[in-house]
């Protein structure tokens, strides 16, 4: 017999079934009320049970939709052999394997990026796509805990946002037109690297470092570990 589902279990299991039922309403009505209603009728989820699992309605699916997108990329990053590509290869292959998971509901996501551009979701967004962002860079085995934490989740962010609304407007087969657009911004990536590598090298590049480096040494990556006896709450979200 199977033990008994807990309260969150039962939430993230309405969460992913009204995510599944939206998604065929969501590129006709967008992230509106009008799609949640059609989920919850559609998904059979229980009312009361549905706006528990999403408060804010539709907004909180379309969270659910792009989180549950950076959980199955980690995963088949999890799965994938990447022992033969270089480091830059390799954060490549991560953000073409989370556009290539999307794609069936390219849609949706679009849909979500109007959302989170607007002024109300814009915050939420930006700290989706750092999620993904941090999401690339742990499956990459990245362990920084200073300052590096923070530069290469903004810098990837920013290749991922950009690489992401070219993606929603390429028609090209395969998306060729994508992978070469992001195979620029990783080089631009590179260069730039190299050009501070070359500047911290330079006498005036050390002094400046050793000044700016009794700051920086001083900022640390947030701790994961989340407290568990504050109130409200109620364990891990999905």
């Amino acid at each position: 017999m199977e033990p008994a589902k807990t309260e969150s279990e039962h939430k993230a299991a309405a969460l992913d079934a009204l995510v599944d039922a939206a998604l065929m309403h969501v590129m006709f009505d967008g992230w509106g009320s009008a799609t949640f209603k059609a989920a919850v009728a559609d998904s059979g989820v229980n009312r009361e049970l549905a706006r528990q699992a999403a408060p804010r309605g539709a907004v909180d699916l379309a969270v659910a939709l792009h989180r549950r997108g950076d959980a199955r990329m980690c995963a088949a990053l999890a799965a994938a052999d990447m022992s033969a590509l270089r480091y830059s290869e390799k954060v490549a292959f991560a953000v073409r394997k989370r556009l290539v998971l999307a794609a069936p509901h390219r849609e949706a996501v679009r849909r979500s990026t109007a959302l989170f551009s607007l002024p109300s979701h814009g915050p939420e967004g930006t700290a989706l796509i750092w999620g993904t962002a941090d999401a690339i860079w742990r499956s990459l085995g990245d362990t920084s805990d200073d300052v590096n934490y923070y530069t290469k989740r903004m810098t990837l962010g920013g290749v991922y946002a950009a690489t992401l609304l070219f993606w929603l407007g390429d028609d090209s087969e395969d998306f060729a037109n994508t992978r070469a657009f992001l195979d620029r911004r990783i080089a631009d990536v590179m260069r730039m690297e190299k050009l501070k590598s070359t500047i911290k090298s330079t006498p005036l590049g050390k002094m400046v470092m050793a000044g700016a480096g009794q700051i920086l040494g001083r900022i640390r990556a947030p701790e994961q570990a989340v407290p568990t006896d504050l109130p409200g709450y109620t364990g891990p979200q999905g």
